[in-house]
């Protein structure tokens, strides 16, 4: 009995606190319980940073070779083990001084074929860059902060790039508060601007086609840049073309109202019993009347208090399963170190990438991208996701170890979804994807959708299994669905 009234007073005190804090006065930054990435401390080791990059006058500059600029732009430095790469600024929006930073690695095998791949982090206002040296890119760093090369890169089969995004976000930036994105359709419109100058610079082969990917808060940016090109290009002539073929988004949050049903799932894995079932049906059908009625701060301050706990004494998902760790449901808590901050912020790196003194916007500190898009949290791109799925492939995979995207969750808004094969989604086999005479996980196939679920993998899944992640990547560009 006490056990139940404890978790009672628990989500109440945590729903009151929530909508209060949503209802009146500004309250300090802290981070969005969507948020899995690591907080990087400012560091500074007094070498030469050098100067930033501009590019964009350069690729706009007709007099200017095309050869030159990438010239200008290769990455050059022992350090890289020889891997071609290249890297600087794009600018977005002159206005407003808005600059995204790309890092791009053509593809070691056949590069003038290769599809196009970009990666997106979520966060929101997570560096890509994380996703680079932790999930999917050609370097690494090891225990003693020395890249090395990775086995299973994304890079071996894709021209491969990582852009910082929103603007804002890591090495990006901009010089107004009107230069960060308010919604997804400013993310689409900024990411489109710095996807044409990269198509502009590189010359890339239109028909090996281009693919948004990314993971986590990405499962709001992949759709939101698709979703804009497929908008743009069907309505006007741009000034570049953008071969868009499909997308792939890993353990996404898309569509919170139909996503964010974590009491179910908690309590058939045991972690929650049923009074903690009831307390978090209690604060799910609250953050469901939130989104209902458009109110989309309280719906964020509802889940946040849920899982994060920073406005009550720990979250009801803390008090109730003892873990502060909600990305793999094998791990209590993160070991995440601060060699990769160190790496990317020391001088020689910052010279070599053409980021100069640019500051790289640390997670550690207040967050104007996630403060700018808060209203944006708890929207839904299902639409959007729905419309791409008439013309294109979308691939939506999750991790089975997660938590704050699983699988089921995931599920719950794809079988909502209305798209050209929805019906045939809901009574598709269920299909197990093997490779190397391994289980990988379970596939199904419906119209253009691809649901995988990856076995043994939590939140960042080409982290956890990063060979079938890249059999997995490079089936679903190489080959037709």
């Amino acid at each position: 009995m006490k056990t139940a009234t404890h978790c009672a007073v628990l989500i109440f005190v945590a729903i009151i606190a929530a909508c209060s804090a949503a209802d009146g006065g500004e309250r300090p930054y802290r981070r969005s319980f969507i948020n899995p990435y690591p907080r990087y401390k400012f560091y500074e080791d007094g070498v030469d940073p050098g100067e930033p990059l501009f590019l964009t006058p350069l690729i706009h500059n007709s007099s200017m070779p095309r050869e030159q600029v990438q010239k200008l732009a290769r990455v050059v430095g022992s350090q890289y083990h020889g891997v071609e790469s290249y890297a600087g600024y794009l600018t977005v929006d002159k206005g407003f001084n808005s600059n995204m930073f790309f890092w791009y690695f053509p593809a070691q095998q056949d590069a003038d074929y290769a599809p196009v791949v970009l990666w997106l982090q979520g966060g929101p206002g997570a560096s890509s860059l994380f996703g680079l040296f932790t999930e999917n890119g050609p370097l690494e760093l090891d225990a003693h902060s020395k890249l090395q090369k990775r086995n299973y890169t994304w890079s071996k089969t894709h021209n491969l790039i990582y852009i910082d995004n929103p603007v804002g976000t890591g090495f990006s930036f901009t010089d107004k508060d009107e230069g960060y994105a308010k919604n997804e359709k400013d993310v689409g419109r900024n990411l489109h601007e710095a996807v044409m100058q990269l198509y502009e610079l590189f010359q890339w082969s239109n028909s090996s086609g281009f693919w948004v990917t990314g993971e986590s808060y990405a499962g709001k940016y992949v759709p939101a840049l698709a979703y804009h090109i497929h908008q743009v290009q069907n309505a006007i002539e741009t000034r570049v073309y953008v071969p868009l073929k499909g997308v792939a988004i890993g353990n996404g949050l898309s569509d919170p109202l139909h996503q964010l049903k974590y009491g179910d799932y908690l309590y058939q894995l045991g972690l929650i019993d049923d009074n903690g079932l009831q307390s978090f049906h209690a604060a799910e059908e609250k953050g469901a009347s939130c989104i209902k009625n458009h109110d989309m701060e309280c719906a964020f301050n509802v889940f946040d208090s849920l899982i994060n706990g920073d406005l009550t004494n720990g979250s009801l998902f803390s008090n109730l399963t003892g873990y502060n760790w909600y990305y793999n449901y094998l791990k209590t808590h993160d070991n995440s170190g601060e060699n990769l901050g160190q790496f990317l912020q020391a001088g020689e790196t910052r010279r070599s990438i053409h980021v100069g003194n640019k500051p790289f916007h640390d997670l550690d500190k207040e967050n104007k991208v996630e403060l700018h898009l808060k209203h944006d949290v708890m929207d839904s791109v299902a639409p959007w996701i729905a419309e791409l799925l008439a013309h294109y492939t979308v691939c939506i995979y999750s991790g089975q170890l997660d938590i704050i995207v699983a699988y089921p969750l995931t599920r719950n808004y794809l079988k909502q979804l209305k798209f050209p094969g929805s019906d045939r989604y809901r009574v598709a086999p269920r299909e197990i994807w093997r490779i190397g005479g391994e289980v990988a996980g379970y596939v199904k196939h419906a119209g253009h959708l691809v649901e995988i679920m990856v076995r043994n993998a939590g939140h960042m899944a080409p982290h956890d299994q990063p060979k079938w992640l890249y059999e997995m990547i490079t089936h679903l560009t190489h080959y037709k669905h």
